[in-house]
């Protein structure tokens, strides 16, 4: 399987020649998605829209509830993530995906892609490393 460059990215080695590693700001952009939960948070609500706090956890049930309300914090207080709380008792509270996260789609399915691509590159490099250990 080969890696197709999506039409929204440039040729890469211009990319790459703009990029100087002194100031290179993947860190900052990986602060953001960093963590097992905050790529399948954003992935659910991109693709489901506006979830209340018990649907998310009810589409994660590995997730602690403790670790739910840690990882929307943080993309909250990034913009990535808005919390909408209605006045009510229980009181409703919606998480959806702000104009400013939705530009991360593009990212998470590039790394979505790379991570299916890196997975076929091990399993091929394992029959390899199996065939000329026999």
């Amino acid at each position: 399987m080969s890696l197709t460059k999506p039409k929204y990215i440039k040729d890469t080695t211009e990319v790459l020649i703009d990029m100087k590693p002194e100031l290179c700001k993947v860190d900052e952009a990986l602060n953001i998605l960093v963590g097992k939960w905050k790529p399948i948070i954003l992935l659910h609500l991109l693709n489901e829209g506006t979830l209340r706090f018990s649907e998310l956890k009810r589409l994660m049930p590995q997730i602690t509830q403790k670790m739910l309300t840690k990882q929307l914090r943080e993309l909250e207080a990034e913009d990535i993530v808005n919390r909408v709380v209605y006045p009510e008792v229980p009181p409703k509270v919606e998480y959806s995906v702000s104009e400013y996260g939705k530009s991360l789609r593009p990212i998470l399915e590039m790394m979505h892609e790379w991570g299916n691509n890196h997975i076929a590159h091990r399993e091929k490099a394992k029959k390899v490393q199996n065939i000329h250990a026999i």
